[in-house]
Order: structure tokens, then sequence, then C-alpha cells
């Protein structure tokens, strides 16, 4: 795609040009890390070119996968823990008995140690391990209004003030806002194929729920008995949702899902399962119309939209559409 000017050596110009997904190879404290990538190109000559977009984007995808194989908390993750306690980031490195930079060189992608990163994820999923350090380092702020705001705020998560909802209820009340016709068949196939793509593309379950290989496709059990009585007809949704509680890459999947995959039917959406691994492994030989309620494990999920987003050389979740045209075009 055309994008902003940039200088050609080889043209001796500034010049537009083009951006394609491309496997690399980058090294990260001597080690060697394979990613997908971009690449520019000049639109007049054809030679590679250096963009500051592409260059971003590939330091990021090269520390993802860093991330990913030594265990460490995810950018998105990061940014979540201000907001989540009230408190901001200076005061957050204080608190932790941390420099007063370092909270806000991770915030800016800096990649925190395993133990500094075990601590961060830590604080975010334990509200109760937050307060514990917010007490006993307390006089590691240098104002009290920075910890009664941030008491405040944990208080409430804690007392239950705040009622977070599940994830996958936040997803399941995001596509009912978006999508204006979505029935119960339909919805299952869009949780299953948001938990693949997601996993694929961040190395993450987004939910903790598991699907059962059913007749029709992949289903989430207590959801199917929450919404059986609209049976073929559309489910009806809240006009306003606060979407705030999705990261950026969260949001990046729940959009492309919308745009690229509910727009099918959900009978349509069910033969795209059928013809899936996850599904077809989980029933084993049983027949079509014979009832199951096996697990389809999440590793399958996960290694088999691995092996597609690898197959369909997808650079970001918008390229899902590539791989439900070619399973619309096969049915």
């Amino acid at each position: 795609m055309k994008d902003k000017k940039v200088f050609c050596e080889e043209c001796r110009n500034d010049v537009e040009y083009t951006v394609a997904g491309k496997q690399l190879t980058g090294m990260i404290k001597g080690e060697a890390y394979s990613y997908s990538g971009k690449v520019a190109h000049c639109i007049d000559c054809g030679s590679e070119i250096y963009a500051d977009e592409v260059n971003d984007f590939n330091l990021k995808a090269l520390y993802d996968k860093y991330r990913e194989k030594h265990c460490i908390i995810s950018l998105d993750t990061i940014l979540k823990i201000p907001e989540k306690y009230a408190i901001g980031k200076r005061p957050l490195s204080l608190l932790l008995g941390w420099g007063e930079q370092t909270f806000s060189r991770y915030c800016d992608g800096d990649v925190p140690t395993k133990q500094y990163s075990d601590i961060l994820q830590k604080i975010y999923d334990e509200p109760k391990y937050y307060d514990r350090i917010l007490e006993e380092n307390r006089k590691n702020l240098k104002t009290e209004a920075a910890y009664r705001k941030s008491k405040k705020a944990v208080e409430a998560l804690l007392s239950g003030d705040i009622c977070e909802k599940s994830k996958i209820d936040s997803v399941i009340e995001y596509l009912l806002n978006q999508c204006e016709d979505i029935t119960p068949l339909a919805l299952q196939k869009a949780l299953y194929y948001i938990q693949g793509f997601y996993y694929a593309f961040y190395k993450r379950y987004l939910f903790s729920e598991e699907c059962q290989a059913w007749v029709h496709g992949p289903v989430y059990r207590d959801i199917y008995f929450r919404y059986r009585d609209y049976r073929f007809d559309p489910i009806k949704g809240d006009n306003e949702i606060d979407d705030t509680v999705f990261s950026s890459s969260e949001k990046a999947i729940l959009d492309s899902v919308v745009r690229h995959i509910c727009c099918y039917s959900g009978k349509v959406l069910e033969s795209f399962t059928h013809a899936e691994t996850p599904w077809l492994s989980a029933r084993g030989n049983l027949a079509e119309t014979e009832p199951s309620d096996q697990i389809i494990k999440k590793e399958n999920i996960g290694k088999y939209f691995t092996s597609v987003k690898e197959k369909y050389n997808m650079i970001n979740p918008n390229d899902i559409k590539a791989y439900t045209q070619t399973m619309f075009q096969q049915l």
C-alpha cells in the first residue's frame, strides 16, 4: 500500500513505497528470533528502503517473539496496570522500590527482566497482592493523595463495587453491539475464532472457558444455555458498551472477526469449523449426528490457528480475511 514519502538511495529522491509481509530474523541478547515482519520497497525502482513505520513494526514484532519465548509480560498488560489501580507510572515505580523511571521505560517498550515481569503480572492478576504492596510500601509514595487514590481503586476491586465481567462476557457484549444480526450459532463460532486467532497472533488465550465439539461445531456450553431461547433469531445486545476494557491487541482481533467472520451466517461458519482440525480431532470417529461433550483442547486450537497464520503469511489481524475467503470458496 502507498504511504508517505521516504528517501530512496537508488533513486536519490523522496519516493512513495509499498509494504509487504516477509519472514525476518533478528537478534536479541545473542539469540536469533524468526518473526513475521514487513519490508518497504521503492515504488519507482523496487529497491528495499528504510521507513520508520516499518522499522517500528519489525522491532515490536521481534520483541514480542522475545517476550513470548521468555514468558515476559505483554506491553498491553503493562499499560493497563496504572489505570486499573489509579496510580501514576512514577509513583508505581516508587511503590515497588524501583528507579523512578523504571515503570515508565517499560510502558515505552523496554522489556523487563523475568523477575520484574513476574511481579507486574502478579500485580495485574491479583488485586490482593497489589493491596499488600500498597500497604507495606506506603511510605515510598511522596504524597498521601497518591496512596488514597490507589487505595480507593483497589478496595473497590476487592469489595466488588467494581464488578469485572469475565473476559468472555465482555467479548460477547462487544459482538452483540457490533453485529446487527448475530444468532446463537454464529456467536459460538465467533468466540471460537476469536480464541484461535488471538492465540495465533499473541500466544495467549483470551478467555479461560473451554469449548466442546458439538454436532454443529465448537460450542461454549454455558453460553449456549444463556441464549438458546433465541434459537435462529438474532440476539439483542446493548446499545452502549465500554470497549476500554480491551487492549489494542484484543480490539484488533475482535474488530477483524466482526468484519471478516461475522459477515457469514452461523451455518456457513459451522461448515468452516467442520473442515478444521480442532473440531475434527475432538470428534474422533463419532457419527456426524452423534452428540458429544468432548472438549476441544485449547492447545489444539492454538496450534491450528498458528499454522493458519503462518500458511497465509498473516502480518496483522486484518489478514484473517484471506483465510475466510478461501474457506468460503471451498464450500
